[in-house]
């Protein structure tokens, strides 16, 4: 039988570097958060190779003197729990394990002096100290990692390219110099003589919401914050601050989603999740929203003690800190009323713009108050297919003036799809579908929260034949999807009988509603709750009983259409987060005739 033996110190500290440092961005996120641990106003990063073969670390902070030195790379020794309690942690760092894991890894020099002291170097060769003497150094830390795993060939192997190793890092210290608009970066790249500058802010006079917002555009750009509303919600002594984009402005990937509990950059799935419900029925399920958001708790209603990288934490009540991101999201987004994305074409000839705001009409009430107009749901038939028959419309003038309203007055159709309109200084293009359907859904959830959206009930019932899973998973959220007026029950082992559509959608197709809940459903999984999807549901509803791109409206049903945007939140983008209109300015007509 095999003898029980205690392993190796380098050995050891070999294997706690594999949970503490996997690449060069997670030393560097040590290390930097090490120096502003320490009080730094400057923190200068300068890498090689994307950090491989060299990093260092330079700060202003109080520094350490040679018997610091020595214990701070010895496994576990910190300077940061001065009364030893782990539910009260005020500082980036804690465990005591970046530098020993470190050293065991690489080449590790640490020069340091503090304001009284001489200044010192301690040089840690793979876990061995090659160095322990004397410098010349000004006050302050800089910290050095050379040859990263140059003695662990099997882990070296496993880094990335120099560009992938390199962007991991920038993106460490962005989010980073983001949580401290208080404390100036500088990250270089490249040998000497050959060395870049990726980024460079310069210290705050103070770490108020203007300074984080000036941070914030400085290192996202400044139409991050041009398409961004300010979220600013306080909960039972939680505070949530910070920006988050409009829907109109999102990405392809989830790489610009900045969450920050206490200061500490975090990517935690409880925050993930909640973000990706505020933003459920605003985004395609492919797109993903733009947000810097702040997070400040009380130190004992979160432990950050529960992953070596310290990214992920867990909260005391998931569920009040889940609530209140989405809530406040929710909130922020709802007041931004109609804002779509700014971006602007760079020539004339690309100039439809999305505009930042709508603005209604003096004495209007604000869009979270005003009672929208009935016409989609008084007269749904108006958005049949023609073939139909003609229904009886509402009294409203086909052509107001050009200035009267926002939107301004609708001027015809172009190949039955957008709706053309003009005001006093632009033309105005919608997207037919693309706004009713957000239209639709805004009143669905007006109806589901004041007690469930009215059903229709159907001439003959509909029989929808599914596979026996798909059709059991319909059949168990019968109730919940009767909320939403869907009346349907379980007809067989592998079909479903449908009583009723909600009437919002008019004369939606049975059929093809029932066959797109079931694959959302199966997209889900039955772990997550229906009462936290209905928004997603009401999406799906909403765009079967949407109208059409391809209908013919008549000037009625558009100018009806673009009042009702006018005071319907959210209607800058569809229910993907597409823009529903766009706007092209006069002077930029003007310019496609050469006028100015």
């Amino acid at each position: 039988m095999p003898l029980i033996r205690r392993l190796p110190d380098h050995l050891v500290n070999q294997i706690a570097a594999g949970e503490v440092v996997e690449r060069p961005a997670s030393a560097l996120k040590e290390l930097v958060e090490n120096a502003l641990d320490a009080g730094a106003r400057r923190i200068v990063v300068d890498l090689e190779a994307g950090g491989v073969d060299h990093l260092s670390v330079s700060d202003d902070g109080v520094g350490m003197t040679a018997v610091q030195l020595r214990l701070a790379v010895e496994r576990h020794a910190t300077s940061k729990l001065p009364d030893g309690d782990l539910a009260t942690i005020a500082t980036l760092g804690f465990r005591g394990e970046a530098l020993p894991s470190i050293a065991s890894v690489a080449t590790l020099t640490l020069t340091s002096r503090t304001a009284t002291d001489p200044g010192w170097q301690l040089a840690v060769d793979n876990g061995r100290i090659i160095g322990d003497g004397p410098a010349a150094t000004s006050p302050g830390t800089r910290v050095s990692v050379d040859g990263l795993f140059a003695a662990v060939p099997a882990r070296r192997k496993f880094l990335k390219s120099e560009r992938s190793e390199l962007a991991a890092c920038v993106d460490v210290v962005r989010r980073l110099a983001m949580a401290r608009a208080d404390v100036g970066f500088e990250l270089r790249h490249g040998g000497s003589g050959a060395s870049r500058r990726l980024l460079a802010v310069a210290a705050g006079s103070d770490q108020g919401p203007g300074a984080l917002v000036a941070r914030l555009a400085a290192l996202l750009g400044s139409d991050f914050a041009d398409n961004a509303v300010a979220v600013d919600l306080e909960r039972e002594g939680l505070r949530l601050g910070g920006l988050a984009a409009i829907p109109t402005y999102n990405r392809g990937i989830a790489d610009h989603q900045f969450l920050f509990v206490n200061r500490r950059p975090v990517k935690d799935r409880l925050l993930i999740g909640a973000l990706r419900g505020a933003y459920q029925d605003l985004l395609a399920r492919d797109r993903h929203p733009v947000v810097a958001l702040f997070l400040d708790v009380p130190p004992d209603f979160v432990d950050v003690n529960v992953h070596p990288a310290k990214t992920e934490v867990r909260f005391r009540d998931a569920g009040l800190v889940r609530g209140m991101i989405v809530s406040g999201l929710r909130r922020a987004l709802d007041e931004a009323g109609h804002r779509a994305s700014t971006r602007v074409s760079a020539t004339a000839l690309a100039a439809f713009a999305v505009p930042a705001a709508i603005y209604p009409p003096e004495g209007t009430p604000s869009p979270a108050l005003a009672e929208p107009p009935r016409l989609f749901s008084d007269f749904p038939p108006a958005f049949a297919p023609a073939e139909r028959g003609p229904t009886a419309l509402p009294s409203l003038s086909p052509s107001p003036p050009a200035t009267s309203f926002p939107l301004g007055a609708a001027r015809g159709q172009i190949a039955n799809t957008y709706v053309v309109a003009e005001t006093a200084d632009a033309l105005i293009l919608v997207d037919q579908h693309a706004a009713h359907e957000r239209l639709t859904l805004e009143r669905m959830n007006a109806a589901l929260a004041s007690g469930g959206v009215p059903a229709q009930a159907l001439l003959l019932p509909v029989v929808v034949e599914l596979d026996e899973i798909a059709a059991g998973r319909i059949a168990d959220r019968a109730a919940e999807l009767g909320e939403l007026g869907l009346e349907i029950e379980a007809f067989g082992a592998s079909a479903i009988l449908v009583r009723a559509t909600p009437a919002l959608l008019g004369n939606a197709d049975p059929e093809a509603l029932v066959r797109d809940l079931a694959d959302d459903l199966s997209a889900w999984g039955r772990a997550v709750t229906l009462k936290e999807k209905l928004d997603s549901i009401a999406a799906t509803m909403a765009c079967h009983g949407s109208v059409r791109a391809g209908r013919a409206l008549s000037l009625v049903e558009m100018n009806a259409l673009l009042r009702e945007m006018e005071v319907t939140p959210h209607s800058g983008q569809c229910n993907h987060g597409r823009p529903t209109w766009v706007k092209l300015a006069l002077g930029d007509i003007e310019k496609l005739f050469g006028r100015r």
